[in-house]
């Protein structure tokens, strides 16, 4: 009869990720395990008790695959909602199987599209490090130098009477650009 704890030690081994080491447990020079049972001194073949383990999964497993862990509500998902209007199934991203020629010309295309966009992102990366000329920096200072001298034009002709064209005659006499009689 196997116990409680040869079947833990066995199942440990069986999956490969023991948390402990047995000093009951050895293994022989074919790298399989062998399980010494402390009460009778003879050696059991992991193999016999492997066998007797698989009617005790470990919990929380995947039976098919004991190397991953169980997967909740793995089923097939096209045979569930398969009657549904909108549920399709075919020509599905990543279920579509594509023949050698389709391959090239999907990669012609990506390789297409990586080249426009390498140029445009190239584009975008000059415009950025350009300082002078028209560039959407200097557009933009310039948008708002104007706003912000429109707006205080605005306030003095309201605070002094003086329009605009009025406040740039003053401006121009005051610098000395018109009504210069010599």
């Amino acid at each position: 009869m196997i116990s409680s704890r040869q079947l833990l030690i066995l199942t440990l081994t069986a999956v490969g990720s023991s948390a402990f080491t047995s000093p009951n447990l050895l293994t022989n020079t074919r790298g399989s395990a062998l399980f010494v049972d402390p009460e009778a001194s003879d050696f059991k073949a992991s193999s016999e008790l492997e066998e007797r383990a698989k009617n005790f999964p470990e919990p929380g497993r995947n039976p098919d695959r004991p190397e991953l862990p169980e997967v909740k509500g793995d089923f097939d998902w096209d045979e569930k909602f398969g009657g549904d209007d909108d549920w399709i199934t075919e020509n599905v991203p990543g279920k579509i199987v594509l023949n050698d020629i389709q391959l090239a010309e999907q990669a012609a295309a990506l390789d297409k599209l990586e080249e426009k966009w390498r140029k445009e992102r190239q584009q975008q990366e000059y415009n950025d490090a350009r300082l002078l000329g028209w560039t959407t920096t200097a557009e933009t200072y310039n948008g708002r130098y104007a706003m912000f001298f429109l707006v205080v034009g605005l306030l003095t002709e309201y605070w002094t009477g003086i329009t605009l064209p009025g406040q740039v005659e003053e401006m121009l006499r005051v610098g000395g650009v018109i009504g210069f009689d010599g």
